[in-house]
């Protein structure tokens, strides 16, 4: 009877086993609270940080655009120059026949030569037959040759003179510029030569012996 009695817990001790537990539940929710509100904090910070890295590469990118700009605006500015590569084609092709011999002045020279066997029979000194029968043909030849090359030379000049009164800051491209250079150098070989052709300095006019 006094063993089973003394295992029930007296009024006493339940009452302090109470107070002992409404002390430390206090205690223990505030431990736990900030546990809890850590990660409620650090929850928003991903993000945050996610949007500055965003704001910094749309900064980069348009300051590598404003770059780009900068270097555009600062090229020359680069026509299609259809107009001028044709001509300089045209000019060099122009001084080429003319040096080559066109088949104009072959077909101007040959009607040059049988007017000059027509009025051959009538000539009366040897000077006058070779004048009629070859001089005037050769000059004919020189003379027609000598417009082609001034045309070939005329226009390429044109071509390179040309950006200049044109929009400014417009080039040509490099490979219309060398071939207008190069029409330039046949035009002005070509005058050269068809004009000391065409007043007998370059090849004499031949002479019979009296």
């Amino acid at each position: 009877m006094d063993t089973k009695k003394s295992l029930a817990p007296t009024a006493t001790e339940a009452d302090a086993a109470e107070d002992k537990a409404a002390e430390n539940t206090p205690a223990e929710a505030a431990q736990a609270e900030p546990a809890q509100a850590e990660p409620a904090a650090e929850t928003p910070a991903a993000p945050a940080a996610a949007d500055v890295a965003d704001v910094a590469d749309v900064a980069d990118d348009a300051d590598e655009l404003d770059a780009f700009d900068d270097e555009a605006g600062d090229t020359p500015e680069q026509g299609s120059g259809v107009g001028s590569a044709a001509s300089a084609i045209v000019a060099a092709g122009l001084g080429l026949v003319a040096l080559s011999g066109s088949w104009v002045s072959r077909v101007i020279a040959e009607r040059q030569t049988l007017i000059g066997q027509i009025e051959s029979v009538s000539a009366t000194t040897a000077k006058e037959k070779i004048a009629a029968l070859y001089g005037d043909a050769w000059h004919m030849t020189a003379l027609v040759n000598g417009v082609l090359s001034t045309l070939a030379l005329l226009i390429a000049v044109f071509v390179l003179a040309r950006p200049a009164f044109g929009a400014p800051g417009r080039v040509l491209p490099v490979w219309v510029r060398s071939v207008s250079w190069a029409a330039v150098a046949l035009g002005l070989l070509g005058v050269l030569v068809f004009g000391l052709m065409y007043f007998d300095l370059l090849v004499p006019m031949p002479t019979a012996a009296e």
